[in-house]
């Protein structure tokens, strides 16, 4: 198993905290976002690891160096134009070659012993590879996903729009009181997943689409485990949350 950690934007939202570094460097607890997330994923028993960076790439890339200092092996790959979660981690697939790989956001936050269960959940059948998701929150803004008796996963809509959610609860795809669940951010995939990475077209919202690859790989038949993160997990989006972060526990540390 290895790792391919996506640290290339600047993180706008920031306003200002990211004039000089990339926001996965911004500090929780005394140590970068990115730093948090790497050492849960070498905790996991990953040590193979590929950061693709963009904005202010010698940030990350100075700090980490080779990875010597977590016990890791830290690869990097720049991604020149930020144009969507789709493309940028065919960055890492000559590094990737045929081992399967955890692929998490930089900016996302979870206790440490989620990346663990997630490779446990891998290893329980041949899956092409896990989706984490979040019970109950705002499904309008990121990836909305829907799972068969055995936590498989058969769709996902990435954002829907109003019109798209009135038409999943005319089709039943959502239930009232049934739950909901919001893509979090972190995954395994086997290689396989470049096949569908490569034929990607930019979304209407003019990216590459990772979930756009998702729903190829479903198409062709392969099987996707869901996975439930239950207790801490961040989206570090804006100021505001950075600074609740202080007064939370349950992260790394």
């Amino acid at each position: 198993m290895k790792a391919v950690i996506l640290a290339a934007g600047k993180g706008t939202r920031m306003k200002e905290l990211t004039n000089e570094a990339p926001k996965p460097m911004l500090r929780v607890k005394g140590k970068p976002i990115l730093e948090h997330i790497l050492r849960g994923v070498v905790e996991a028993g990953v040590q193979e690891v590929f950061i693709v960076t963009g904005f202010r790439a010698e940030v990350i890339e100075d700090y980490f160096g080779d990875g010597a200092g977590w016990s890791a092996r830290i690869v990097y790959g720049r991604q020149e134009v930020q144009d969507g979660t789709g493309k940028a981690p065919e960055l890492a697939r000559g590094f990737v070659g045929s081992s399967p790989f955890i692929l998490t956001y930089g900016d996302i936050l979870v206790g440490p012993e989620i990346y663990a269960r997630m490779i446990r959940r891998f290893n329980e059948a041949a899956f092409a590879g896990v989706i984490t998701v979040k019970r109950g929150q705002e499904v309008a803004q990121g990836g909305l996903n829907f799972f068969d008796e055995q936590f498989c996963l058969l769709r996902v809509v990435e954002k829907p729009t109003a019109q798209q959610l009135q038409q999943l609860r005319e089709e039943g795809w959502i239930q009232p009181n049934k739950p909901v669940w919001y893509n979090a951010g972190i995954y395994i995939f086997r290689p396989s997943l470049f096949e569908f990475t490569a034929r990607l077209r930019k979304s209407p919202r003019g990216e590459y689409e990772l979930t756009d690859a998702i729903n190829g790989l479903l198409a062709a038949k392969h099987r996707l485990a869901g996975l439930e993160i239950e207790g801490p997990w961040v989206d570090v989006r804006d100021p505001e949350t950075l600074a609740a972060l202080e007064k939370e526990s349950g992260l790394s540390e």
